[in-house]
């Protein structure tokens, strides 16, 4: 990161003259090519979006990821999902022997709350491209497509149980004690074992600590099946750090917000290192987790997130960050956690946001290097930058939906898209029963 200097404010003629003169028009598939220039011979590309549920942010990133796989042989893709759900997704992208009949069948299994992040039919056509990708390549040539985060602690415990019974009864016992400790937590998604953490928490963060440490111990004899037991280690390990996270829940504070982000990018480590020393990694997940907390008054609240993490962890192989943003359209979101999705309007940005610069700036969506002439220039100038989550109220968008950031610093390029609309969710009927457009320009 930089070192702040002096710097007087820059108004808002200069601030959308200077985004007319750097940024370059996004209009069709060769105008990436700058920011493929730009991530060279990078190990790691996070792709941001901000939103879950704007159709257009998944277009681009999955026509970003399938140029990074073609061109630059990236070896798999990470999302902001579920281990257990996403693994099924990898056997099926992989062209395993019963891995589901159809994308759609896989991604159905999506079933937790939010289920429109993944479970969508912008998300069926990249792994539909990517298993027909794969289908001619041999084991090791495979990509890969895997989940990063830490809320899955019963799914991944019924995977490791699952996996043990096949492989390793004297383990099985471990897992199944594993199982008995959080059963009578399950229904309320962790809510209800936060309460009683303080009676219960050290029995159970023992148990998960003996199960991960008996399949570490142990995965060398797994060797019928070498990518199941790495992802049963992984289930293992998510089950530690859930336990964790939902001990930390009910405390306040960035506490939770770190664990969940430090398990991500471990996790991402592991991926790498179990793809091996050449292997190139493709993120998916939320601006709020790919942008450097740094350049954020995260860093003030005490939070990190992935983006800095693997910045400063991943450094000499190359780290490249892309943001995402619009100005106005629609997304799918609920209005409390655990409500009904619905699409919902996205009113115009704010005016003094980066959004609200980026649309005064020139019609249409466009690609932002990030260069040494505009961080000195944006060095001292934060602006309030949109992020969206999985609950959104568009009444009360002016006052939470916003954090100030120096652009630049939190990315190394970002994508700008004028107006966005709503992904297409599995679990509701497309409009005519047809499959939607799935990538710009028809490719």
């Amino acid at each position: 990161m930089h070192a702040f200097k002096s710097r007087p404010k820059l108004d808002e003629q200069e601030v959308v003259f200077n985004l007319q003169q750097l940024s370059c028009p996004l209009e069709k598939a060769a105008d990436l090519d700058p920011l493929l220039k730009r991530i060279g011979d990078a190990r790691i590309v996070m792709l941001g979006e901000a939103t879950h549920g704007s159709h257009e942010f998944y277009n681009w990133r999955a026509h970003i990821t399938r140029r990074l796989i073609e061109e630059k042989g990236f070896s798999f893709v990470a999302v902001e999902g579920d281990w257990p759900d996403c693994y099924k997704v990898n056997r099926y992208v992989k062209n395993y022997p019963g891995s589901g009949d159809n994308i759609q069948q896989v991604l159905k299994q999506f079933n937790r709350w939010p289920t429109w992040m993944w479970a969508n039919w912008e998300m069926m056509a990249f792994c539909e491209w990517l298993r027909d990708h794969n289908r001619l390549l041999t084991s090791a040539e495979k990509t890969g497509f895997y989940g990063l985060d830490v809320y899955s602690l019963y799914e991944s415990l019924e995977a490791i149980v699952d996996f043990l019974k096949k492989t390793d009864r004297d383990a099985l016992k471990k897992a199944e004690a594993a199982m008995r400790c959080f059963e009578p937590y399950r229904d309320d998604e962790g809510i209800s074992y936060a309460r009683n953490a303080e009676i219960v928490s050290e029995h159970c963060e023992t148990v998960v600590l003996n199960l991960l440490r008996e399949i570490r111990n142990r995965l060398g004899s797994y060797d019928q099946d070498y990518e199941g037991a790495f992802s049963t280690y992984q289930n293992a390990l998510v089950a530690v750090n859930a336990e964790k996270y939902y001990r930390s829940m009910l405390k306040g504070g960035p506490h939770a917000w770190n664990i969940r982000d430090r398990h991500m990018a471990d996790s991402l480590s592991s991926l790498l290192d179990f793809y091996g020393d050449d292997s190139k990694a493709v993120v998916w997940a939320h601006n709020a987790h790919i942008g450097d907390a740094r350049a954020t008054d995260m860093r003030d609240a005490g939070m990190y997130n992935l983006g800095e993490l693997v910045r400063l962890e991943h450094h000499e192989s190359g780290t490249v960050l892309v943001g995402f943003g619009t100005y106005e359209g629609n997304t799918f979101a609920a209005r409390r956690w655990g409500g009904p999705m619905r699409k919902t309007t996205i009113p115009p940005a704010k005016k003094g946001s980066w959004e609200h610069y980026l649309h005064q700036a020139s019609a249409g969506d466009k690609l932002l290097l990030m260069d040494d002439f505009l961080i000195d220039i944006y060095l001292e100038n934060q602006f309030d930058h949109r992020g969206i989550g999985v609950v959104y109220n568009p009444q009360y968008d002016l006052i939470s939906n916003y954090n100030p950031t120096v652009l630049p610093l939190r990315y190394d390029a970002f994508i700008f898209l004028d107006r966005t609309s709503a992904i297409h969710p599995l679990h509701l009927k497309p409009d005519g029963e047809q499959v939607p457009e799935t990538y710009p320009f028809g490719f």
